[in-house]
């Protein structure tokens, strides 16, 4: 049924009303957040979200190729330095690929076997390439609207820095960092994104296509969690 187009406002009220089909409610992230997930479990979530990890910068760098604006193109590249780290002006950062790996070895895993990729599941990997292929050969404007997942990331990296340190109490503290950082990069992305979204998706057509496309976004992170509930279980 066609309509005429949401006010901002509502429209946005429709981008965030997708957040019921965010992975915080799969049944795999249920189970890691209400600590009835084993160690293998755990280490498993650890080692295949790391192909999503090192995805991001590269699907960040696909928008900024895209991207002909040079004030969304300097915003943007921050995304890129917070997952790959930066030293600049005697400031260091080692960005989130670096805490994720971290993390990882909080939970028990070497570097080399989180690096390496030699845990992550064939469906993951499917899921993180057909994310990176989208932000490639999409517009840009439609590659930023993919990022909107962000809109709920918040929510999920509280309940983990809430739940786990309760329920995995052998995982160390440290390497909880990268959820810290994330509370707030998250926030600060989502301003910049709803910001392009908003403005770009302004007829009743547009609006469509972008509420698919934050389906498809929503889709790949379920995947990935199907995948390794696959691989490794589900704990009742």
């Amino acid at each position: 049924m066609s309509h005429t187009a949401w006010t901002p406002t509502e429209f946005e009220a429709r981008l965030r009303e997708q957040g019921k089909a965010y992975h915080i409610h799969h049944p795999f992230n249920v189970m890691l957040n209400t600590g009835k997930a084993s160690r293998e479990q755990i280490q498993g979530w650890v080692a295949n979200r790391y192909a999503y990890q090192i995805a991001i910068p590269v699907k960040d760098a696909a928008v900024l190729s895209n991207c002909p604006d040079r004030d969304v193109r300097r915003e943007w590249i921050q995304r890129i330095l917070d997952h790959d780290g930066f030293e600049l002006g005697g400031v260091r950062d080692e960005g989130g690929i670096e805490a994720w790996i971290r993390l990882g070895e909080a939970t028990g895993l070497t570097r080399e076997e989180v690096v390496d990729g030699r845990h992550i599941t064939p469906g993951v990997q499917f899921a993180v390439d057909a994310y990176v292929n989208f932000a490639r050969r999409a517009p840009w404007q439609e590659a930023v609207c993919s990022s909107l997942t962000e809109l709920f990331a918040p929510e999920i990296h509280k309940q983990r820095l809430a739940t786990w340190p309760e329920h995995y109490p052998w995982i160390e503290s440290g390497g909880l960092q990268y959820f810290r950082n994330r509370v707030s990069q998250a926030r600060r992305d989502v301003e910049q994104g709803l910001r392009v979204t908003l403005d770009h998706f302004n007829t009743a057509a547009l609006q469509r296509r972008a509420l698919d496309i934050l389906k498809f976004k929503l889709d790949v992170l379920w995947a990935m969690n199907d995948a390794m509930a696959t691989r490794y279980g589900v704990t009742a």
